[in-house]
């Protein structure tokens, strides 16, 4: 909107979820004002599957929400970094998953070496649902056959950084068995 290319980052979980991204970004190419959107998929269980293991060594589980959006998030940065962006952009709306919490999301934002915009903020979900079906979006976002195979029975809501710091210690110091 204000002169700023976007580099549309997905994390798929499936061929399906691949191809609603890519949806998407066709129809957001509509508000890119001249900006070739060229999106970028990448695996969501490659990024992920071995702090997930690792937690689960750990009995750590419950944490799997925070610290996979923190995978996601990195991976971002470094891609962002290799494509010469600046910032990340994110859909997260305050309370909608467990991730989303305020405290979650300054656990999971902590030592992010760019800027992280999340412009849903303060929209609650009839408001981003609105928002979907009015710019296109909605049917895209909707269809998807995956529901996320990381989700913990009870995953932390209100995550602490003294604990995040204190997991990710364990965490570097667990090996993990071939499978």
């Amino acid at each position: 909107k204000r002169g700023c290319s976007v580099i549309p980052l997905h994390f798929c979980l499936s061929e399906c979820d691949r191809q609603n991204a890519l949806h998407s970004v066709q129809v957001l190419s509509g508000y890119s004002h001249g900006w070739e959107l060229r999106p970028i998929m990448l695996d969501h269980r490659e990024v992920v599957s071995d702090i997930l293991r690792r937690l689960r060594i750990i009995g750590e589980e419950r944490w799997s929400c925070i610290f996979c959006k923190r995978a996601l998030l990195l991976k971002a940065c470094q891609v962002a970094s290799e494509m010469g962006a600046h910032g990340i952009v994110m859909g997260d709306s305050l309370g909608q998953v467990a991730s989303q919490t305020l405290s979650n999301m300054e656990v999971i934002s902590f030592a992010i070496p760019m800027p992280v915009l999340r412009p849903l903020i303060g929209l609650d979900k009839t408001e981003i649902v609105d928002l979907a079906r009015r710019i296109g979006t909605f049917p895209a976002a909707t269809r998807s056959d995956t529901a996320c195979p990381f989700l913990p029975h009870r995953p932390v809501t209100g995550g602490s950084l003294e604990k995040l710091q204190q997991i990710a210690r364990r965490l570097a110091e667990v090996e993990v068995p071939a499978q």
